[in-house]
């Protein structure tokens, strides 16, 4: 690069590298002149030559001065498009900045959100882990009322006082009603006879149930299976025993399972326990089908009542036929005073009509061609004294 006053010039430029060429030929071409005006001692034969040099070298320098208005030219053609060109660059970084700065406010905008989102989300979690918490204590409190015999009776109580109250009406049932031998039974059934007043049992040994499902192992197991089958038989015959007396309670008695699973647990696997059941007349019911149950003994409750009522029915449709009658009599003597009123409207009808053609008569009266007329529905007056 050649700087020359305010003009920069590229020697890898060929009009550059040209007119350099050209300069360095009219030098050399001075310099010649210069040696042969020092020999003008030479032959005249060489002068010719010479100007006809120096005209070559007045062309040369004519050409060099076109090259350098041809680069000024090109100079500031280079500088015109250098300066569009870094505006066009400036312009187009003004937009890509411009878009950048949307685009990260944005994204800014959409991380926020998120960020909010994500917050209420942990909140959440953070409630319903608090929830969890809660519900874990709420287990392990009822473990430990499961665990007791004291409690879990008085749960398994107060689950069969829910289901009976919400499928019997009050007075169909009593809670903790005491019988004739001094027992006293969760719930009694007043269903009329037969089959009797039914005794529903809510007290269930759980311990072996427990035990079989902490069984670790084959032996634990079969043990478990064993004292469950003892335990069932026990309670199956204290319920007989105590809550079936004849004369007074129903031929049978329930025995409530408090637990889904425990009363799943001995139709899959203990059926002969379910079987010795129904031989003592003791039916084994769940909290669903201890609610399928009672429904049908609301039925057979209802049906009882009706019955009973059957008799009132009776009298109140006796009372109910004579009232009938009375209606139809007096229906059938107020059809024969409308019938006679009809009959006095129409008499009524024939005198007015007679009555009106008597005025219309009287109305256009000639003595002289009054002609004698006789008219047997009218009396003639009677002479005067």
């Amino acid at each position: 690069m050649i700087r020359i006053g305010q003009t920069t010039f590229d020697l890898q430029d060929p009009l550059v590298l040209a007119a350099l060429i050209g300069g360095a030929l009219v030098l050399l071409l001075f310099v010649l002149l210069i040696l042969t005006l020092r020999a003008s001692g030479r032959a005249s034969r060489l002068a010719q030559p010479l100007f006809a040099l120096g005209s070559r070298v007045q062309q040369l320098s004519d050409g060099q001065q076109q090259l350098a208005g041809g680069l000024h030219h090109v100079s500031e053609a280079q500088a015109v498009a250098q300066t569009r060109l870094l505006g066009l660059m400036e312009s187009r970084l003004a937009e890509v900045s411009r878009g950048m700065t949307e685009s990260l406010h944005g994204t800014a905008t959409r991380t926020a959100r998120s960020l909010g989102e994500l917050q209420q989300r942990l909140e959440t979690i953070d409630r319903a882990q608090a929830n969890i918490e809660k519900l874990s204590g709420n287990v392990l409190s009822l473990q430990d009322i499961l665990s007791n015999k004291q409690t879990r009776g008085a749960f398994g109580e107060i689950q069969l006082h829910d289901i009976v109250q919400k499928a019997l009406p009050p007075d169909a049932y009593t809670m903790q009603a005491t019988l004739s031998n001094g027992r006293r039974a969760d719930c009694l059934i007043h269903l009329p006879n037969p089959p009797g007043p039914i005794v529903i049992d809510s007290k269930f040994p759980l311990e072996a149930y427990e035990a079989l499902r902490r069984a670790e192992n084959q032996s634990q197991t079969l043990e478990a299976q064993r004292a469950m089958r003892v335990a069932v038989r026990s309670h199956i015959k204290a319920i007989a025993e105590r809550y079936v007396i004849e004369g007074e309670t129903a031929d049978g008695a329930l025995m409530f399972l408090p637990s889904e699973a425990v009363y799943a647990e001995l139709h899959a696997n203990f059926p002969e326990l379910v079987r010795e059941g129904f031989g003592q007349k003791i039916w084994i019911v769940s909290p669903t089908t201890c609610m399928a149950v009672l429904n049908t003994m609301r039925a057979v409750l209802k049906d009882a009542r009706m019955r009973e009522q059957a008799g009132a029915i009776r009298k109140e449709l006796g009372l109910l036929y004579g009232d009938v009658e009375r209606l139809g009599l007096r229906v059938e003597s107020l059809d024969r005073h409308f019938g006679q009123a009809a009959k006095d409207i129409e008499d009524i009808k024939i005198s007015a009509e007679k009555t009106g053609r008597r005025a219309r008569r009287l109305d256009n009266f000639d003595f002289e061609e009054l002609a004698p007329e006789t008219d047997p529905a009218i009396v003639p007056p009677l002479p005067l004294p």
